[in-house]
């Protein structure tokens, strides 16, 4: 992530181990300096560490400290006056030693920063159940729910509020994307199975300034089940999700379209139908989308990382040649 000043900041190599943090030597400069610490505390097991900008140029960063099933969401923020980090929550989600919660954040043009959650109880990922949300508008200091009420920090099970009830075994997926339309309402894109059905589907969850609503995106036809620990080798991927004056473009791979980058467009994300389109003409096995957050903000251009991958069952690897990577810059005009 590159701060206001230019200077790019890396976090590497991580699922439960030290901090590895450098920073360029200079503004616009790709050459990092040594490692370093950034506050120096709880920074022996981190995982899932990820950068945000704030208005200003200030930078967020957050991560979780401790495993899955046992872990708790830290946050710090760099200041560019100072040029040093500091501690924002010491523990902003608290598992209680008795779950995690596996999420997904969003910073929206005002600065609101948006954060949504699963609980897992276990490092089994069939534990995974419901969908959580807070907001804060002061850079992390303080939280919010959708009704007004401050949350009392830290965060846990039985003070969250809850955007979306559901069971563990549900086949519920952790770690998915957000956004937040022009009033800063939030939209959540996950999938799960109903009850009802052996098929996962596509779904969005979203709060439309009065209540929080949930609707299905697929009709896909093919089972699947999440259990297990590790990296799971599934015939779908996480989506992604972006807003724009009414109109929700949700981004993924399934295997029932060929494993190809897919996009599906609404006008009206509480009634209107869904269209599906196909982006590119190749598989990209187990590819999973991410995109360019601060280009779509400045520009609303949706530019995605792609790259063919694949992925073994349980953190297994699977052989593969060296693929292209592509930057492939997407046309909404006509979706």
């Amino acid at each position: 992530m590159v701060d206001g000043e230019g200077y790019l900041h890396v976090a590497f190599d991580h699922h439960g181990h030290s901090l590895n943090y450098c920073r360029s030597v200079a503004p616009r400069s790709l050459e990092l300096g040594d490692k370093v610490p950034m506050t120096g505390v709880d920074e022996g097991n981190v995982t899932y560490p990820e950068f945000y900008p704030l208005a200003g140029g200030d930078v967020l960063f957050v991560y979780r400290s401790g495993s899955s099933g046992r872990g708790n969401l830290v946050m710090n923020r760099y200041s560019i006056k100072e040029r040093a980090w500091m501690r924002v929550q010491d523990v902003l989600i608290d598992g209680e030693d008795e779950r995690n919660a596996y999420w997904q954040l969003y910073v929206d043009e005002a600065g609101t920063i948006h954060l949504s959650w699963v609980w897992r109880e276990t490092w089994m990922v069939e534990t995974n159940h419901d969908i959580c949300y807070a907001r804060s508008f002061d850079n992390g200091v303080t939280w919010y729910k959708t009704s007004g009420e401050k949350y009392v920090l830290p965060i846990r099970a039985a003070n969250a509020e809850y955007a979306c009830r559901l069971p563990q075994n549900c086949e519920l997926i952790n770690q998915t994307s957000m956004s937040a339309d022009a009033a800063g309402n939030p939209y959540i894109a996950t999938y799960w199975r109903s009850s009802d059905s052996d098929v996962p589907q596509y779904r969005l969850v979203w709060y439309d300034g009065q209540a929080w609503h949930n609707r299905r995106v697929t009709d896909r036809k093919t089972p699947f089940t999440l259990k297990g620990g590790g990296t799971k080798m599934i015939p779908i991927a996480r989506p992604r999700i972006v807003v724009e004056a009414g109109e929700t473009y949700y981004v993924f791979r399934d295997e029932e379209r060929g494993s190809r980058v897919s996009v599906a467009h609404t006008k009206d994300v509480a009634t209107g139908e869904w269209a599906i389109t196909d982006l590119t003409d190749f598989p990209v096995d187990a590819w999973e989308p991410s995109h360019d957050t601060e280009l779509w903000k400045q520009e609303r251009k949706l530019h995605l990382f792609v790259q063919r991958t694949r992925q073994g069952d349980g953190e297994h690897t699977a052989e593969i040649e060296p693929q292209m990577v592509y930057v492939l810059e997407t046309d909404l005009s006509s979706k």
